[in-house]
């Protein structure tokens, strides 16, 4: 039986901006079970320049990800949307083991099944090094507080 992940498509401009935030709010936690399941079971992704299948792939992948990318903290804003896809822009800091920080740019195409879970991914992502004085995401790691400032708003 499948699992329903709401808000389901067609997306609205609401709902998008729900889903956009859901999928933060489930990087923010790191927990890479946890957001495997917002994907179908054999969702496939592009991440970069890794293709990715299933969500024992993705689980393991995000595993990898954030034993490298420490402290990492993620802002997404829907940039468009249309029936089942929703397209997201985002930004993310993290610094590595010997304390570089960085600011990974990237877009998002996301596309749903009727259930409302992800079942493509594709990720363009680019990492800019940054000078730990130039963070602006200064929240406690886990969800980024309501009245933080978007994407748009840090003039990202």
């Amino acid at each position: 039986m499948p699992m329903s992940r709401p808000p389901l498509p067609p997306f609205t401009a609401e709902t998008a901006a729900q889903k956009a935030r859901m999928a933060e709010d489930a990087w923010n936690s790191r927990d890479p079970a946890r957001v495997a399941l917002a994907y179908s079971p054999d969702s496939r992704w592009r991440n970069r320049a890794e293709f990715i299948q299933g969500r024992d792939a993705i689980e393991a992948f995000l595993q990898r990800k954030w034993n490298r990318e420490l402290d990492y903290r993620l802002i997404k804003e829907v940039w468009a949307f249309h029936d089942n896809r929703i397209a997201v822009r985002f930004a993310y800091e993290w610094h590595d083991d010997a304390g570089n920080w960085f600011r990974s740019y990237g877009n998002e195409n996301w596309e749903f099944d009727a259930e409302g879970l992800m079942r493509l991914r594709f990720a363009s992502i680019n990492d800019l090094p940054i000078a730990e004085s130039e963070r602006k995401y200064h929240w406690p790691l886990g969800r980024r507080p309501d009245d933080h400032p978007s994407l748009s708003e840090l003039g990202l």
